[in-house]
């Protein structure tokens, strides 16, 4: 009697069908495409600046004052983009960050020096993020009424805390990594955390079961559950990656402004879901990108520093970012409807 031998578990899976294929192979050019245009974006612009301001905007000083001022809100994009991804949103991140910042700089914290300030940036972010994670995960609130709540309520504290003064940083261990002479190869410290924690990122999103589960849930949240996918615990984490991310981008703005104020990170929450949404992050969820986002902060960086070195109004400014939301939004619903 011979013995029948079933195939190992999964092996047939190894083997993708010719229309999985072609799916993705899809996915991967709508992707190349969406990176290519925003590069090309990104190339107008310098072009832009280098014809209206070619001595000022080329100056290699500019250029890094341009990365530099990318980094604070980038590292902040890095955590909204998992939080879209998996279907949510958080309008709180810019009062956090002001929050953690002057928190981070009262004069009781700078009693413990470099340290001290870096842990309690980190740990107020991340208790905020926790509060946020627990009221939308196993509270049941929506998150955009318990993001909002936690706005209010963030930016409130923060002016108790402050009193409405300016907190000033007196740690020199702090000041001077944002002096030229803490530059590693004329690339800022601030600059070189941004791109740690957008390869972190970027490996987590692309490259790990978390980041698969985040892609799930923001796809069908229910399905998710099914699958076996812990939906409340993984919202959790994503809110609490999103503090974690606001209380990193505190400590920088305590080191590029050196000082706290309950005013730091004021409009970061829209600054933040724009370039996630026009880097090609899916409002809806189920589908996000660091690369995208990421050159969705230096388009709007970028945009920010042509206006202000050739003197043009900020009302201008906001409206051109409006009509590039919006470009950016309908694109998106171009794209779905014929996918």
């Amino acid at each position: 009697m011979t013995q029948h031998v079933s195939p190992p578990r999964g092996s047939a899976d190894k083997v993708p069908s010719a229309s999985e294929s072609f799916a993705w192979r899809g996915v991967f050019a709508r992707a190349d495409v969406r990176t290519l245009s925003l590069l090309g974006v990104l190339a107008v612009l310098i072009l832009i600046g280098g014809i209206t301001k070619p001595d000022e905007f080329l100056d290699t000083r500019n250029l890094q004052l341009v990365l530099t001022q990318a980094s604070v809100i980038g590292v902040v994009t890095v955590g909204m983009t998992f939080v879209i991804t998996s279907g949510g949103i958080d309008l709180s991140v810019g009062a956090i960050v002001a929050l953690a910042s002057v928190w981070a700089t009262t004069v009781a914290t700078q009693e413990y020096g470099f340290a001290g300030i870096l842990f309690t940036a980190v740990i107020v972010g991340v208790g905020c993020g926790l509060v946020n994670g627990l009221l939308i995960a196993y509270g049941g609130m929506v998150p955009f009424i318990a993001t909002l709540a936690m706005l209010a309520s963030a930016r409130g504290l923060a002016l108790q805390i402050t009193d409405g003064r300016t907190q000033i940083v007196s740690i020199n261990s702090v000041l001077d990594l944002g002096e030229r002479d803490a530059y590693v190869l004329g690339i800022p410290p601030l600059v070189l955390v941004f791109a740690v924690v957008t390869i972190i990122g970027w490996l987590v999103l692309n490259r790990t079961t978390f980041g698969r589960r985040t892609v799930a849930v923001g796809g069908n949240a229910e399905a998710a559950r099914l699958a076996g996918i812990d939906v409340r615990r993984q919202r959790l984490y994503l809110y609490l990656l999103s503090g974690l991310c606001c209380g990193i981008a505190a400590f920088l703005l305590i080191i590029l402004a050196g000082s706290g104020q309950n005013t730091n990170g004021n409009l970061y929450e829209l600054d933040a879901i724009a370039a996630a949404i026009i880097g090609g992050t899916l409002l809806s969820g189920g589908r996000g990108t660091i690369t995208g986002s990421v050159l969705g902060v230096l388009i709007f960086t970028t945009i920010t520093n042509i206006f202000a070195l050739n003197n043009l109004q900020s009302d201008v400014q906001q409206i051109a970012k409006g009509a590039i939301i919006v470009a950016a939004v309908l694109v998106q619903r171009r794209t779905a409807s014929t996918t």
